[in-house]
């Protein structure tokens, strides 16, 4: 079954470079905890990735590794994570840059959670030796079929119709569309969430293996300059919902670290 080794994975996050009280952190030389000040810069979102966000990353962590969820429940919560926008778009953001410019002056932590987030990211991601002979093939058929189902869409409008016609060809119900700043978005209902429930699980069908044919929709997509983020937040609800864009350097903290902005300025 996809996913990452539990251990490996619980070793991963906590590996969270919070600052302990008087370590040192503070560069900045300005009176009270950088922490603070960082805070501040961010607009709060150092504060609530710290203190709510990474808590309940820990907790669903030891809850993948007790076989109660699925490294989709997971994943979904990371690409939650707080964050501090750097750009609109590919338009900069001059200030916010600034501003992280300043947090990470003031404490070490602003590139290392950068540094860190990557490395969970990347942790969740599937890696095709990880998968089943099963999983992989489901992955290449979507691949293959992706070829022919969106042939000659080069816009997100017209990639989400194709996408639209695939999710009811396989029986899911298309409950609510709508375009948010250039991202077409589609809430659905999966009709299999419950299908193996008894013996793998809840979602196992939806999750684990439809989402591989998913994936392979994903590289030919991303391949083409569209990011397809496929189902989320199916958590609590029948619904789920998909979006697509068009793949472009959107930046924000801490998916970009400082570095990277600065590189770019």
């Amino acid at each position: 079954m996809a996913g990452p080794d539990p251990a490996e994975l619980r070793r991963v996050v906590e590996s969270f470079p919070a600052a302990a009280e008087g370590d040192g952190a503070n560069r900045s030389g300005a009176d009270g905890d950088p922490l603070d000040r960082v805070d501040d810069l961010l607009d709060g979102t150092y504060g609530r990735l710290t203190r709510e966000w990474y808590p309940e990353l820990g907790a669903l962590t030891e809850r993948y590794a007790d076989g109660e969820i699925l490294r989709e429940d997971v994943l979904e919560h990371v690409e939650a994570v707080p964050s501090f926008r750097l750009s609109d778009g590919a338009a900069p953001l001059p200030a916010k840059r600034r501003a992280l410019a300043a947090a990470d002056e003031a404490a070490d932590e602003v590139a290392a959670i950068a540094g860190w987030y990557a490395t969970v990211r990347s942790a969740l991601d599937d890696d095709p030796d990880d998968l089943t002979r099963f999983e992989r093939l489901l992955h290449d058929f979507g691949y293959v079929l992706a070829h022919g189902l969106f042939l000659g869409a080069s816009s997100p409008k017209r990639v989400v119709r194709r996408l639209r016609l695939a999710y009811r060809s396989v029986g899911v119900d298309i409950d609510e569309t709508g375009s948010e700043a250039g991202a077409e978005r589609t809430e659905f209902t999966c009709p299999y969430r419950g299908v193996g429930a008894r013996i793998y699980g809840e979602k196992w069908v939806c999750h684990e293996k439809l989402d591989r044919v998913d994936d392979g929709y994903v590289t030919y997509l991303a391949e083409r300059g569209i990011d397809y983020q496929r189902p989320r937040d199916c958590d609590g609800s029948e619904r789920c919902y998909s979006t697509v864009a068009r793949d472009g350097p959107e930046l924000w903290w801490p998916k970009t670290p400082p570095a990277a902005v600065r590189a770019r300025s």
